[in-house]
């Protein structure tokens, strides 16, 4: 296989489904296309299970003319980078070395700038375009849509504002054009060299809103948090499994003696964190977002700020918060189960806290419970692990 040859075989790959979102490559395994969640082999052009040399030439053709993704790579055995087939799809790669041989794992991404509407997202998102300033995070593991959802924010500012739009990615994901907004995009390694100092050089560039692909350290959460403090709406990411966590998560980056100043700052500087947990649809078409919003009101910041107490948690806020555009993660799921939208099984291996789930389910009949669950029929036992035992 030459380099000229990955084109046509990424071709082939995507023509198995419309639904696809990553593409494989792994030595001893056949390529496979990501469906669902579940990874499904294929064969384009008649391939077999790959051999070291084959995922080496693959990895080669992804970085032609990338010598900073391949230098990334020789010197930490991982990198990150985008690719695309001209006028057909776009691709968010990370290659890796694992046993010492390399790994590729290619995310598709959309063409089409998504909306909110489009990804089944609560309306009251759409407000955060109304913002001034502050920090809004999007969290949740990897593959939750996290970065779908940054995109219809910013197309959202995009329609109804008129600013100057900078975001910093890694690699770039989505292509937005101009509309009503200015948007500049920047890549790590290619544009800038890194988050920090492209986020140092973009207080300089006179944005109202920044995004920023993914909050990995100290530095990058300072500046950031420091951005927001300044007068600039601040997007960004963060791999936490719920909003509660993401607050630990900010408050465990700083020094121990630094926790009440940070505290503070980020009860005065955020304005929402958004977690996203993407759950199989009972009928198998395709898997629905289910999504914990935590809003900044006088109660919640009263307990980011003070720390959570029994009866004072941010869960509690949220799920007393509805009429300020607030919901948790178990309400939401609770919701998608009465509605048939997902089966009692998958609701509870998402599910944040099971068996508060399980109590609340009680008033179903024991038939209908047998039947949303695909007949499984539950009680739940120490086999369904919860989901947060898996990302964490």
């Amino acid at each position: 296989m030459s380099f000229f040859d990955l084109p046509p075989i990424i071709e082939r790959m995507l023509l198995v489904s419309d639904k696809i979102s990553d593409l494989n490559f792994s030595v001893g395994q056949l390529p496979q296309v990501e469906l669902n969640g579940k990874l499904t082999p294929v064969q384009p052009l008649g391939m077999q299970k790959l051999t070291p040399y084959q995922t080496e030439i693959i990895a080669m053709s992804l970085m032609q003319g990338n010598p900073d993704a391949a230098e990334r790579l020789a010197n930490t055995g991982t990198a990150d980078l985008s690719y695309s087939l001209p006028s057909r799809a776009r691709f968010r790669v990370n290659i890796f070395q694992q046993r010492g041989v390399y790994s590729i794992v290619m995310r598709v991404i959309p063409t089409d700038i998504p909306t909110l509407k489009s990804l089944g997202l609560p309306n009251q998102l759409s407000e955060i375009a109304e913002l001034r300033n502050g920090l809004v995070l999007m969290t949740g593991p990897t593959g939750s849509g996290k970065s779908s959802t940054q995109a219809a924010v910013i197309d959202v500012i995009n329609e109804k504002k008129h600013y100057h739009v900078v975001t910093i990615e890694d690699p770039i994901e989505y292509l937005h054009s101009h509309k009503n907004s200015t948007i500049n995009q920047r890549e790590v390694g290619h544009d800038t060299r890194d988050f920090p100092s492209a986020l140092r050089a973009t207080l300089r560039q006179a944005p109202k809103v920044i995004l920023i692909g993914e909050m990995r350290d100290f530095e990058t959460t300072e500046i950031a948090l420091e951005a927001a403090e300044t007068g600039h709406l601040v997007l960004s990411t963060l791999h936490t499994i719920d909003a509660a966590k993401t607050v630990d998560r900010i408050i465990g980056l700083y020094p121990k003696n630094e926790e009440a100043v940070i505290r503070t700052r980020l009860a005065q500087t955020f304005r929402y964190i958004i977690s996203q947990r993407l759950i199989p649809r009972a009928d198998g078409r395709g898997r629905v977002a289910a999504v914990e919003i935590l809003r900044s009101s006088p109660r919640t910041r009263e307990y980011i700020e003070a720390g959570e107490a029994d009866g004072k948690s941010l869960l509690d806020a949220m799920r007393d918060g509805k009429l300020d555009g607030m919901q948790d993660f178990d309400t939401v799921i609770r919701g998608m189960i009465d509605q048939g939208t997902i089966s009692v099984e998958d609701g509870l291996t998402f599910a944040t806290n099971q068996n508060n789930l399980l109590l609340s389910l009680k008033g179903v009949t024991g038939e209908e419970f047998a039947q949303r669950d695909g007949g499984a029929g539950l009680p739940l036992n120490d086999n369904h692990g919860s989901m947060l035992s898996l990302i964490e």
